[in-house]
């Protein structure tokens, strides 16, 4: 395949700057990165990619002039750009409507204009939460029935690329992915902020029983499944993109306590999160049967302790994230 330019969203955040570094190690393409530069973005993540096949664009996707001068030429829009963390979405959910709704807007119209490939980045939380003894997972048929402003927004989201695609002609696939951890994700997300609170020799901190159920996939096996899906999906199609790691949220705790040498108990209950989904699970059957994907960390255990390694090796990258994100959960208790 002659080399592309991809046009990625979202690609200063966690798992948008691991697909750009997959990208680059894997294929010959070019890279244009747009990012707004919140709080959840981190130039650090690009900083040793090499300059002339990557490229930073500071522009907000929302902005729909900036977006056509960008988007112009490109062989493909690799969207990953949102806002997604569930506790702030509860504190105010505007950024999430105006990120999520709007942004995805600007981009659909902006490809439409310009005849442009896009593939959607989603979650699996648009589908709600399934019960802890439910033996069924999320498939692409499953019925959405988000919880929170945030999967409410990614859901809508979702509708409107469909739309577009039925509407319009945009040449678009959708893929919504399980829980992905490993390195550069920021330290107010669940399993890098305990590996952090351990270096630091603060206890982890456990939601509620820490029964409920997480689908655990490593970012670089999103990052896998996400090429394949631009390079030989079917267009209009949903894929979804799982590695089979359910894990309750009290094993993922005693898991890093062990990797890093501590009793497994040491841990604090917290308050639990306000409306804090049960369990979710993907059936990725879809992905593996007709794009032949497979996952590279199929072992829990052996990606989370490479990611422990990242974090030990790079706390100049998660350090300046540390102070406030400890101070903010700590006036809600957690």
């Amino acid at each position: 395949m002659s080399a592309r330019h991809l046009v990625v969203t979202g690609g200063a955040g966690f798992i948008g700057s691991a697909f750009v570094h997959h990208v680059i190690e894997h294929t010959d393409d070019t890279v244009t990165v747009v990012d707004s530069l919140t709080y959840a973005g981190n130039l650090a993540s690009l900083e040793d990619l090499p300059s002339n096949r990557v490229r930073l664009e500071v522009e907000d996707i929302a902005d729909a002039a900036a977006m056509d001068r960008i988007i112009r030429g490109a062989d493909a829009v690799v969207h990953f750009a949102a806002e997604s963390h569930n506790d702030n979405s509860l504190d105010d959910p505007s950024p999430f409507v105006q990120t999520n709704l709007i942004g995805t807007f600007t981009l659909l119209e902006s490809v439409r204009r310009h005849g442009v490939r896009l593939h959607h980045i989603s979650t699996d939380e648009v589908y709600g939460d399934l019960a802890l003894d439910d033996p069924q997972r999320f498939t692409e048929t499953t019925p959405y029935n988000p919880s929170s402003p945030y999967s409410a927004t990614k859901a809508g989201s979702d509708l409107l690329v469909r739309a577009w695609v039925r509407s319009f002609g945009v040449q678009a696939t959708l893929s919504n992915c399980s829980n992905n951890y490993g390195p550069r994700q920021h330290v107010e997300k669940f399993i890098p902020r305990q590996i952090t609170n351990l270096i630091d020799g603060i206890r982890p901190k456990l939601y509620g029983a820490g029964l409920n159920v997480r689908d655990w996939i490593h970012a670089e096996d999103h990052s896998s499944a996400v090429l394949r899906i631009l390079e030989a999906g079917e267009i209009g199609q949903t894929y979804l993109i799982g590695a089979d790691g359910e894990k309750n949220n009290r094993q993922v705790v005693e898991l890093i306590l062990q990797l890093m040498g501590h009793d497994v108990h040491d841990y604090e209950h917290v308050a639990d999160r306000a409306g804090h989904d049960l369990r979710y699970a993907i059936d990725a059957t879809r992905l593996r049967n007709e794009l032949g994907w497979e996952p590279a960390f199929a072992d829990f255990e052996t990606g989370l302790a490479a990611t422990i390694d990242w974090y030990r090796d790079n706390e100049q990258w998660w350090r300046p994230q540390k102070a406030a994100t400890e101070a903010k959960y700590q006036k809600v208790g957690q």
